[in-house]
């Protein structure tokens, strides 16, 4: 039995070696994968009790459309060059968003690069803050 599973792998490597690069994407997402990420319900309570800054990365087009209140918009186009905008939230909590909480995920990269300490992505983007039922507005700041 042993003999043929030997056999089966040589005959086999490259699936064996994709199932290994696999399972170790898998292992690395389970340990590292939602590290700095809220969901709605924490990042409300982020926004209410340590006064968390809001930034949506969307398009400005989407933003119109709708976004969470206090929120500001810094398109994702050009976010690098745009951070020193978000000094004055360094001593807080910043919650990023997008529409799906893909975006998102790079623009929190880079504030981290950039020194800011506390943040967070939005898990799921303003798509998941919509799905629990939470408020978005359309007025202008």
């Amino acid at each position: 039995m042993q003999a043929q599973i030997f056999e089966f792998m040589g005959n086999h490597w490259v699936l064996f070696m994709a199932l290994g690069v696999i399972l170790g994407l898998l292992t690395y997402n389970l340990l590292v994968g939602d590290k700095g990420s809220v969901d709605p319900v924490a990042a409300t309570a982020l926004i209410n009790q340590q006064e968390a800054a809001v930034v949506d990365v969307r398009p400005a087009a989407d933003f119109a459309k709708g976004h969470i209140l206090h929120a500001t918009n810094i398109p994702m186009n050009g976010f690098k060059n745009q951070t020193g905008a978000l000094s004055k939230y360094k001593d807080k909590p910043i919650i990023v968003t997008c529409r799906s909480g893909a975006q998102s995920q790079a623009a929190c990269h880079v504030l981290r690069k950039a020194g800011f300490p506390e943040v967070y992505n939005l898990k799921g983007g303003v798509l998941a803050w919509e799905s629990a039922n939470l408020p978005l507005t359309r007025k202008k700041r």
